[in-house]
C-alpha cells in the first residue's frame, strides 16, 4: 500500500492513517476531543499526542464536556502532575475553557458538529495533491473557522490548528492521490445526522460546497496537525 509518506513513522501512525485520518467525523463529542487534542500538540508533533491519546482520555474523563467544565483547582493540579499528558498549564486550562464553550454553544441550540462543518458547506472538500510540498499550512476556510472558534471562547485554535483539525476530521480529503485512501474516502457515502422530535435520529444530505470554499493540507507530523 502506497501510503501518504508522513504515516510511515511507526505502526500506530500507519493504523491512524489507514483507519482514522480523513474519515468524515460527524459526532460532536468526538469532534470536541479531536479539537482539544489538536490544541495539545501545538508546537509539538501529532505523533507525540497520538502516543499519549489514551492517557488524555483517561485524564480528561473521556473528553466529557460536562465533567471537564466542572473542573476546579484540584483537577488542574491533578492534570499538571500527570506525566501521561503534556503538562502545560495554558493547554490544560484551554481544554477546560473549550468544554465550557462547547456547552454554551449547545445550550444556545447549535450542535458543535453543525458549527464546524458549516465552514465546508457540510460536505468533504476533495483535493488532488500529488506531493506534500504542494500543500499550504492554512486556508481562508481555516482562517474563518479559527476566528469563529475564538469568538465562541475556544483557545489554541489558530488557523493552522483548525486546518489540521479539518483534515483529520474528513472535512477535506487530503490523502495524496497515489494513496489508496484518497479514492476510498472520495467514494465514501456520508450523511449528516440530525436529531428529530421525540428523540429519533434522521439523516439528511450535506449541503453543497460553497463556491468560495478552498482547502489545503499539512502533514500530520508538521506544524500542528492531527
Amino acid at each position: 500500500m502506497e501510503r501518504c509518506p508522513w504515516s510511515e513513522g511507526f505502526e500506530q501512525y500507519r493504523r491512524y492513517h489507514d483507519e482514522e485520518w480523513g474519515v468524515p467525523l460527524r459526532d460532536s463529542r468526538a469532534l470536541f476531543e479531536l479539537l482539544m487534542l489538536e490544541g495539545a500538540q501545538a508546537g509539538l508533533s501529532w505523533a507525540t499526542i497520538l502516543k499519549k491519546r489514551d492517557n488524555y482520555r483517561k485524564a480528561f474523563d473521556n473528553f466529557d464536556p460536562e465533567r471537564i467544565a466542572a473542573y476546579g483547582p484540584e483537577d488542574e493540579a491533578r492534570l499538571m502532575a500527570d506525566a501521561g499528558i503534556v503538562r502545560n498549564r495554558l493547554k490544560v486550562n484551554g481544554v477546560i475553557k473549550g468544554a465550557r464553550a462547547y456547552l454554551a454553544m449547545e445550550a444556545a441550540g447549535t450542535r458543535f458538529s453543525d458549527f464546524v462543518w458549516q465552514f465546508v458547506g457540510g460536505e468533504t472538500l476533495q483535493n488532488r495533491w500529488t506531493a506534500l510540498g504542494e500543500v499550504p499550512a492554512s486556508t481562508a476556510v481555516s482562517d474563518a473557522m479559527s476566528k469563529a472558534l475564538k469568538k465562541a471562547g475556544f483557545t489554541f485554535v489558530g488557523s493552522t490548528i483548525c486546518y489540521s483539525f479539518m483534515q483529520a476530521a474528513g472535512m477535506v480529503n487530503d490523502h495524496l492521490v497515489a494513496c489508496p485512501r484518497h479514492k476510498a474516502l472520495k467514494t465514501l457515502k456520508t450523511e449528516r445526522a440530525y436529531a428529530l422530535p421525540g428523540g429519533k435520529n434522521g439523516t439528511a444530505p450535506g449541503r453543497k460546497r460553497r463556491a468560495d470554499a478552498s482547502s489545503a493540507t499539512i502533514a500530520p507530523d508538521e506544524s500542528g496537525s492531527a
